[in-house]
């Protein structure tokens, strides 16, 4: 009787057991089976990030529509690209960079020994900021160099790199075109990419160099997060990392490595700040962290009621004043 009882009991426990093995099995799978949907999911979310991030503008050869852009917004810039355009002062120029692609650049030569490369944002091209090259060439009396970013305007490239790539670009740009003294004033974008380059040694020729960081952000990393926050209601885990690591592997640059805020704290060229104090794209937050990076010389200007990359549309008259003090303040140019 006994015997017959344990086997009874055995025969159920082996039952018992190949059933939890079963649903194990299958719990196993079900499990792998949402990493897998996980995994795959991260990834095209990843590049699709990546392409809403850095995809060029679809029309940016289309120049005509700039300067209706440009001429709208800024309508005193109409007769002053007619006058230069007449007299055949307005220049298109390509220079060839160490890795092969050509980029184009506009320049304006007023035969002065002062020049400033005036660089754009974010999927824009250089028209849309003649505006800024007005400023220097009629109220300071300087050369303007207006640079195409990579994948923009005129120049090759098929992904924009947020200013970090760029600022090697702009640094050759210099190298072309200096003079005894140099402005470099970027908006945005453009502005992260003069605050990126500000910490390489500049090029010999020039004996007094300057930087203007108008609503540029402290690095890549924090622009996309915040995006993505702001935008999308994401946290920065899963997507941001794995969309950096694709980025590192498809274009050989990572969000996490582009750092203004890292350069500036190594720049010890003068540099003024602007920033609109109602900026959500750029928060007005991150200008005080870049100001307090920066070792002096130094100036900070926060434009009232004023969003983004509208400081000089909004202050024309106070804009042009702070800039003009700024580049003829007697800094020493170069440490």
């Amino acid at each position: 009787m006994k015997v017959v009882v344990l086997k009874k009991f055995l025969y159920l426990c082996r039952r018992e057991m190949r059933f939890i093995v079963s649903n194990m099995k299958k719990t196993v799978w079900a499990l792998l089976c949402v990493l897998l949907v996980f995994v795959v999911a991260t990834i095209g979310a990843s590049f699709y990030m990546l392409d809403y991030s850095l995809a060029p503008d679809k029309n940016r050869a289309d120049t005509d529509s700039c300067y209706r852009q440009l001429f709208g917004n800024y309508p005193e810039t109409v007769g002053w690209v007619d006058s230069l355009q007449r007299i055949d002062a307005l220049r298109d120029t390509f220079v060839t960079m160490p890795e092969g692609y050509r980029c184009h650049a506009y320049y304006v030569n007023t035969g002065s020994r002062r020049t400033a490369l005036v660089i754009h944002g974010w999927r824009d091209q250089a028209i849309k900021f003649f505006y800024l090259a007005r400023m220097y060439e009629r109220e300071f009396g300087y050369n303007v160099v207006m640079p195409d970013l990579y994948a923009s305007g005129q120049s090759d490239g098929e992904a924009l790199r947020m200013g970090w790539l760029d600022r090697l670009d702009m640094l050759r740009w210099l190298e072309v075109f200096q003079t005894d003294s140099m402005v470099v004033h970027g908006v945005s974008m453009g502005g992260a990419t003069t605050m990126m380059m500000s910490a390489h040694p500049m090029p010999d020729g020039i004996k007094d160099i300057r930087f203007v960081d108008d609503c540029g952000y402290t690095s890549v990393w924090d622009e996309f997060a915040g995006e993505m926050r702001n935008r999308f209601s994401l946290p920065e885990f899963p997507l941001m990392y794995s969309t950096n690591v694709i980025c590192k592997l498809r274009y050989g640059w990572a969000f996490d490595e582009a750092s203004a805020i890292r350069q500036v704290a190594r720049c010890h060229y003068p540099m003024l700040f602007i920033h609109g104090d109602r900026d959500k794209f750029v928060p007005t937050s991150m200008v005080y962290r870049l100001y307090e990076a920066k070792p002096a010389p130094k100036e900070l200007w926060i434009a009232p009621e004023t969003a983004h990359a509208r400081s000089y549309k909004n202050h024309r008259a106070e804009y042009t004043k702070r800039v003009g003090a700024f580049i003829t303040h007697p800094f020493q140019g170069r440490p």
